[in-house]
């Protein structure tokens, strides 16, 4: 049972959580209540939309995801956490993605999976509290059951919901991840963040397949990253061209909006690049058998979307780049492969190859984001 504290003792405790959250790793730490009453009418409107796809995941728990008590009984705040992730020394991710040789992956896969990293460090914190006041009740969450994490992050303070459905924060852009803790303490709350994208369409111009279909609403049928990650199956035609080298998600939303200037490298050392998938060569890639792709991509949320997956969005992406023989023959070998999956991707590069290279990805919007130490946009290296 939980110990009842007075308003100081809880106020204190809340104070001293964000310290503990610092020490463990987190860049921020804060807290939110559970009225989600706005963001969950733009849940529901968002699945009437059919723009979650195949996420079944998304609808199949109802209003769970936007109520944390009925999800959690006895839940009356969130603690919400995050972690940035940008990878120290990693490649240039414009020069990447105008290297169709080269295989893009999103910067946040890089490094160990995130998941692991995230829960452990918030079950860590909860110890911290318990060890404080007591047992408590809590659970602990990182993109793990329905949660709206954006959402609660935003009225912890954490940052607000950008026009592309990322949150941002202005003093740290958005390469983070998030992480929860539902508690049944009465802990004071912090104060929502307020948006600050203004005019600017940065995001909604550069995004290669226009999923970005109106601010702040993303139709995942048609985004990169739902087809090379959530998609089990073929690749829609109309994508194939546009998602260019992009052979695990996309970064281009993030990398464009001019918030992002102020992002800081990750210190957390499990977020470093790991065996070169930061600049890979597709032809290599493409040569990898399962045991080495289970090899290479142990700890990594590479790891889940499976050899098939893999295979096939790299048949896509060898399809994109210039004819070359080193292409052909990468793509010819895999003409007898046992799944049909990666059989109809790699006759799709070998029929019709790229005549040409991927136009490079397009420059900023001509809006800026407000207010002042954010204008203009972020310009490719």
């Amino acid at each position: 049972m939980t110990v009842s504290l007075a308003a100081p003792a809880l106020a204190e405790l809340a104070a001293a959580l964000k310290i503990w959250g610092r020490e463990l790793g987190f860049q921020q730490v804060g807290i939110a209540d559970i009225d989600l009453q706005e963001h969950e009418t733009r849940l529901l409107d968002w699945l009437a939309a059919g723009f979650h796809g195949a996420m079944d995941y998304m609808a199949r728990h109802g209003v769970r995801r936007s109520r944390p008590a009925e999800l959690v009984p006895g839940t009356v705040r969130v603690i919400s956490a995050r972690m940035d992730y940008l990878p120290p020394a990693a490649a240039d991710p414009w020069g990447v993605l105008q290297c169709p040789e080269l295989g893009y992956v999103s910067r946040y896969a890089l490094g160990r999976d995130y998941h692991k990293v995230l829960r452990r460090r918030l079950q860590r914190l909860a110890g911290r509290i318990a060890a404080a006041i007591g047992p408590f009740g809590y659970r602990v969450f990182t993109d793990s059951a329905p949660v709206l994490e954006k959402a609660l992050a935003e009225q912890a303070g954490l940052g607000w919901i950008g026009k592309h459905s990322n949150l941002l924060d202005r003093r740290a852009g958005s390469w983070f991840f998030l992480g929860e803790i539902y508690v049944d303490l009465p802990l004071p709350v912090d104060s929502p963040a307020t948006g600050h994208c203004g005019r600017c369409t940065a995001c909604l111009d550069v995004c290669p397949t226009r999923a970005i279909v109106a601010p702040y609403q993303v139709d995942a049928r048609r985004c990169i990253s739902y087809h090379t990650i959530e998609w089990p199956g073929p690749i829609p035609l109309e994508f194939r061209r546009a998602i260019g080298n992009r052979i695990y998600g996309c970064d281009d939303c993030q990398l464009v909006c001019p918030w992002n200037r102020f992002a800081r490298p990750a210190v957390e050392p499990d977020f470093r690049a790991r065996h070169g998938l930061d600049a890979p060569s597709l032809v290599d890639l493409f040569g990898w058998e399962e045991g080495e792709f289970l090899r290479r991509t142990e700890g990594s949320a590479i790891h889940r979307i499976g050899y098939e997956r893999w295979l096939r969005n790299i048949a896509v992406a060898l399809g994109n780049a210039p004819p070359a023989p080193a292409v052909t023959a990468a793509l010819r070998a895999r003409l007898a492969h046992s799944a049909e999956l990666v059989r109809e991707h790699v006759v799709w590069a070998l029929v019709e190859p790229a005549t040409a290279p991927p136009p490079s990805p397009p420059g900023c919007g001509s809006a800026a984001a407000d207010p002042g130490p954010a204008t203009g946009c972020v310009r490719r290296p």
